[in-house]
């Protein structure tokens, strides 16, 4: 898919991989609709990048966010591309811990609300109007879905239930997504990154992410940076052949059974 003059929605957009993402969409000339519930992290012409502040797990904010978005493109001309799912949430909790104590409910519910429901409502809502967007020439492509699963989602790390449930669960629904959605030329492809430097990873204690670096990475042995998902999305967003998978992003690496 040609990029420049299509507008792509980026959820998490204000930080970490979502913000790398949305440098890389502007600089080649598309337009971007950045959500979330924070200012970003960065200036951005008002012409480039349309600003919506969202709590992801509210769908009203997301159903009025993806209207605006749509008013946007009809203002500006530059069509809907596709929808970018960066936001997330991971909070270490063991399934039960050294006194006993259960997993919270509450922890449970919040990953469930923003890394499954809150993508799942954004991407079919934005899919409503997507779909009838004219088609490319050639394969006659509308747009793209990026979805963003984890390593997590393969081998999850101790205390990590509740994170490796719904980036397994995004895994799971790429497959099925795809076939739904082949039928309007909308390709649907997620990420599944190991550790990348972003605000979550930088909440991770020194111990943890030298344990990491020491057995979990092969080469190269650091963490990813965000300039290179966001690479990883351009790369996807204009390879027509690229559908229906999850693509690990992981230097080589494995999350380990313990640090």
């Amino acid at each position: 898919m040609k990029v420049a003059n299509r507008t792509f929605v980026v959820s998490g957009g204000a930080s970490g991989l979502g913000l790398a993402t949305v440098k890389d969409l502007v600089n080649a000339n598309a337009r971007v609709v950045l959500l979330d519930r924070a200012e970003p992290q960065e200036t951005f012409d008002t012409d480039r990048v349309l600003f919506i502040r969202i709590d992801i797990t509210r769908l009203d904010d997301v159903a009025r966010a993806v209207k605006d978005a749509v008013a946007w493109t009809h203002r500006t001309g530059a069509v809907l591309g596709g929808v970018i799912n960066c936001a997330g949430v991971g909070v270490d909790e063991a399934i039960v811990d050294a006194r006993g104590k259960p997993h919270s409910l509450d922890n449970w519910q919040h990953h469930i609300d923003v890394n499954l429901t809150g993508p799942f409502n954004l991407t079919r809502l934005v899919l409503e109007h997507l779909v009838r967007v004219p088609p490319e020439d050639g394969d006659g492509e509308r747009g793209v879905v990026i979805l963003v699963s984890s390593t997590a989602a393969y081998e999850g790390m101790p205390s990590t239930i509740a994170y490796a449930a719904t980036k397994g669960a995004i895994r799971s629904v790429t497959l099925p997504m795809a076939r739904d959605c082949a039928r309007f030329g909308v390709r649907v492809v997620t990420i599944a990154p190991g550790p990348f430097v972003t605000p979550m990873t930088g909440q991770w204690t020194p111990k943890v992410q030298d344990g990491m670096t020491r057995n979990g990475l092969l080469f190269p042995r650091r963490y990813g940076a965000p300039s290179e998902f966001a690479a990883a999305v351009l790369w996807v967003l204009s390879s027509p052949y690229i559908n229906g998978e999850s693509i690990k992003m992981t230097g080589g690496g494995r999350l380990p059974a313990r640090l």
